[in-house]
């Protein structure tokens, strides 16, 4: 059987096939955990400072880094907050 090619853009492409966000994987309390993370306020506070020089055209390649590290760790928050929540839907009682 031959491999069927898919592209590869960047490690959170891959980690969102590998995690499948549509199927639940979690205890309820790993789900809950895992909700409530978020970067802490200095690293928001990082942010907001680089897409205000990124908006002024004044990244340095450094920062450019910096910027895609963030995006690469948020792509990967977003997925296993979506497994997360989807765990925990599972878990309500269904309307009848």
């Amino acid at each position: 059987m031959a491999a069927v090619a898919r592209p590869v853009t960047n490690e959170a492409v891959l980690l969102r096939r590998v995690l499948e966000p549509g199927k639940p994987f979690l205890t309820p309390a790993a789900a809950k955990a895992i909700v409530g993370l978020d970067f802490p306020d200095d690293d928001k506070a990082r942010l907001k400072e680089l897409a205000g020089k990124a908006r002024a055209g004044g990244l340095s390649a450094a920062e450019q880094q910096e910027v895609e590290a963030y995006g690469r760790v948020g792509s990967l928050l977003s997925i296993l907050r979506a497994k997360a929540r989807k765990t925990l839907a599972g878990l309500k009682p269904k309307a009848r």
